[in-house]
């Protein structure tokens, strides 16, 4: 008789689909409408262009209450501040207007979105990336959820039970190697979108959860390279100074760091760890032939405490989405959706649980160094 039983994943392939406790069922969809690409209509850059269309529209009739700049160069505290006030003003009539036609086009969306195969039955979806940090971003989502609703479409829109900046991070606790996750304190993890790279210690905390429900940002540096405007390679050599920097604090601290780096990037990525599209918000040409990240971070850390490092990449979404995967256990099917400078999104299907290892008993050890990274162990 043929074996039924599920193949056993291999954790060590560049955007692996099969994890233990969860098939990635697809990502980075490009569902397309008359006007292009569907995804196009709900990311932050088409946040802006409404805004700008609205003061566009203002304008005509007298000054623009939101100033000279372009609505692309408006911060996000800046917009949430002209929300904040308790007085009605034109400014804050622009900006609602602009939220309201953006959660119509976010709900449009997720309904295209919930017909793909990939997406059928889909319980709840997600919401990452930068957008719904801001309190536009939240309205917009929380507007979208009415009109969904509205449509007779009964699928929660959830927040990150987490930091925002840290989705990208602690994702890759479910998709480093297991030995990786057995064997050390923490792993190095990054996080590569069209405006912003992250990169930080992620604390696994194994022993305390093997679920992964513990995991733990105990450090991270943001980089906005979108101001900086960098060359490809001037973008690939700021982030191995941030790796470098991170392997040294947790020598400092004492951390136990595994020779893993996890990239989250934007794109479809082969198992090669090459990228086939997708990263078009990114500087310079990430699709080339000639151009291959895992192997270019390899040489500048060839090794971590003695040991060879290990380099996986996996696209963004689906790393910010897997963040969320201990607290999707009573749901089967469920998708992310991360609104940044574009539309990331993934869809999931929960397996049977597979435990790593027998359960350890966590024994009690003197924790050694001081400061925050020693608390956070």
């Amino acid at each position: 008789m043929a074996d039924k039983s599920p193949p056993v994943p291999d954790p060590e392939v560049h955007g692996t689909r099969e994890l233990p406790s969860v098939t990635v069922d697809g990502y980075s969809l490009q569902v397309r409408d008359k006007d292009g690409f569907v995804g196009d209509q709900a990311s932050q850059t088409a946040f802006r262009e409404l805004l700008e269309r609205w003061r566009r529209r203002r304008r005509k009739k007298g000054d623009d209450p939101l100033g000279d700049a372009h609505s692309r160069d408006l911060s996000k505290k800046s917009l949430d501040r002209v929300l904040a006030k308790k007085k009605a003003s034109e400014a804050a009539d622009v900006v609602h207007g602009a939220i309201e036609e953006f959660a119509e086009d976010l709900a449009y969306v997720v309904d295209r979105f919930l017909r793909q195969p990939s997406w059928k039955k889909v319980e709840r979806i997600v919401i990452g990336g930068g957008f719904p940090e801001s309190d536009v971003g939240e309205r917009a989502i929380l507007q979208a959820s009415a009109i969904l609703q509205h449509m007779d479409i009964h699928v929660p829109l959830a927040r990150l039970s987490h930091e925002v900046d840290d989705g990208g991070l602690l994702g890759w606790v479910h998709l480093a190697p297991p030995r990786m996750v057995k064997k050390y304190d923490a792993i190095l993890a990054v996080d590569i979108g069209g405006t912003n790279v992250r990169c930080g210690i992620v604390k696994t905390r194994y022993r305390k959860a093997k679920d992964m429900s513990r995991a733990k940002v105990v450090r991270r540096e943001k980089w906005r390279h979108a101001d900086d405007k960098p060359s490809r390679r001037g973008l690939v050599e700021r982030l191995a100074e941030m790796l470098e920097d991170m392997v040294r604090y947790c020598r400092r601290h004492e951390i136990r760091l595994a020779p893993f780096v996890g990239i989250a990037c934007p794109g479809v990525i082969r198992k090669d760890g090459s990228i086939a599209n997708g990263t078009q918000n990114l500087p310079g040409d990430w699709e080339s032939d000639t151009f291959h990240l895992p192997s270019e971070l390899r040489k500048r850390i060839p090794e971590i405490e003695g040991e060879p490092t290990v380099v996986l990449m996996h696209n963004d979404a689906v790393v910010q989405g897997l963040s969320e995967l201990p607290f999707m256990r009573e749901v089967t099917r469920w998708g992310v959706l991360t609104i940044g400078t574009g539309l990331g999104n993934a869809s999931y299907t929960n397996r049977e649980p597979v435990e790593i290892e027998p359960p350890v008993r966590a024994r009690k050890t003197p924790k050694s160094g001081s400061g925050p990274a020693a608390k956070a162990r």
